[in-house]
């Protein structure tokens, strides 16, 4: 995308997306050229917000307005921004507050979402954390008939799920003994994360004719292991009220929409489990705009969502939702200092409880 502005249409670019995540008011040549760092004429700046307008990145609702950003421009300055600011003195100030004398994983996450609403006024959800370790304990596969196994998979916890598996072909009990040994050698142990594309890769080309079934019994694996998650998961929200602070979702319509999508659980779970699937580092910041957005009725929003990480396999998702013209760098540094903020109380009070 950078590739296709010069230098001067990034600055009046830049200078567009500021001013309108400032008033949420269409942006006329007239407002740039009053830019101190610009020395350019309002028919010069009319000309370049036309050409960008042209390229995707500006939009003018009315023949007589100024433009506003488009989802285009919203990601380009997302994806250009450069929060790396020292913040330690307000990340020491929030680690005190953060474990204000309270050892409650419910209280303290409660705590985050309303500081990160009231930080940022935008709507903030958080959740609790779940186990990345679920490991695999025990698979069967039994003979129901010679084209039909039983697939019964237990994790840990003694969390079990069966699973009735369809043969195109015959399958002697000698091949299901030679299956279970091979699956439970290879699988027991092993959570859903270590069980990678080299191993499956490995399992299959053993199982020969059979790799169908090692599918099956991957997806079986799969799916417990996250429904127990989903299932555990507890979600926790605030500041819905800021959504009538930004006229563009206040009206009645698109804030009951939204109200009720945060009422959802499995849909804010959904949301989680794309910001999983999309990022290749679960510490990364993710940033959905307007259609990007997995969830229908935040089309008109941004969604900013970051992962937690606590230790011994224990991680949550935070996530800041608000207007496309949210103040993105804010909600990013915020989000930036809330996470080391949560795993700095916690390892401070893991460590206070092996000095018991």
């Amino acid at each position: 995308m950078a590739e296709k502005l010069d230098d001067r249409q990034l600055t009046i670019l830049n200078a567009v997306i500021r001013t309108y995540l400032e008033t949420g008011e269409p942006v006329g040549s007239r407002t740039i050229s009053k830019f101190d760092d610009l020395h350019l004429s309002s028919a010069t700046i009319r000309n370049e917000m036309s050409d960008l307008e042209e390229m995707g990145y500006l939009v003018q609702p009315h023949t007589s307005a100024g433009r506003i950003p488009t989802d285009k421009a919203y990601r380009f300055y997302v994806d250009s921004l450069n929060s790396e600011y020292d913040k330690t003195k307000q990340i020491e100030a929030m680690n005190t507050l953060m474990i204000a004398k309270t050892n409650r994983m419910e209280e303290i996450l409660k705590q985050v979402v309303r500081m990160l609403a009231a930080n940022t006024n935008y709507t903030t959800m958080i959740t609790s954390p779940s186990v990345k370790r679920n490991k695999v304990k025990f698979i069967q596969l039994s003979r129901l008939s010679s084209k039909q196994l039983l697939n019964v998979v237990v994790i840990d916890g003694n969390i079990v799920k069966n699973h009735i598996i369809d043969l195109d072909e015959s399958i002697t009990d000698e091949q299901v003994l030679k299956l279970n040994l091979l699956l439970n050698t290879r699988l027991n142990g092993l959570s859903l994360a270590e069980i990678n594309l080299g191993l499956i890769s490995n399992l299959k080309e053993e199982a020969g004719d059979h790799s169908n079934i090692v599918s099956a019994v991957l997806d079986t694996i799969a799916e417990v292991i996250r429904l127990e998650t989903d299932e555990n998961m507890e979600i926790y929200t605030s500041g819905a009220n800021n959504i009538f602070r930004y006229p563009e979702l206040a009206d009645s319509q698109r804030a009951s929409q939204l109200i009720s999508a945060l009422e959802d659980k499995q849909g804010l779970v959904d949301l989680v489990k794309s910001y999983h699937e999309d990022g290749d580092d679960d510490n990364e910041i993710q940033v959905y705009i307007g259609e990007e957005t997995p969830i229908e009725s935040m089309k008109d929003c941004s969604v900013v969502t970051a992962s937690y990480d606590l230790g011994d396999g224990m991680q949550g998702t935070i996530g800041i939702i608000g207007p496309k013209r949210m103040d993105y760098e804010k909600v990013m540094d915020n989000l930036k200092i809330f996470k080391k903020s949560l795993s700095t109380a916690f390892q401070k009070d893991r460590d206070a409880d092996e000095d018991v």
